[in-house]
């Protein structure tokens, strides 16, 4: 699984950062990004509960 964050979409909410954050941190700009492209197996749930739980559907995984 890949996980990507739309800069776009990212309203700054923190939800993704602090319910995955071995995928999700903050870029430099102050918006979320993925620290990774491929999501580790163990993160899986918690990277789609992130998905499942952004507001602004900036997340996408595939």
């Amino acid at each position: 699984m890949n996980a990507s964050v739309d800069p776009d979409l990212c309203i700054a909410c923190g939800l993704c950062v602090s319910t995955c954050p071995e995928v999700f941190d903050w870029d430099d700009d102050g918006k979320a990004s993925a620290k990774m492209e491929e999501v580790p197996a163990e993160s899986e749930v918690s990277a789609e509960e992130a998905a499942d739980g952004c507001p602004t559907d900036a997340i996408t995984l595939e």
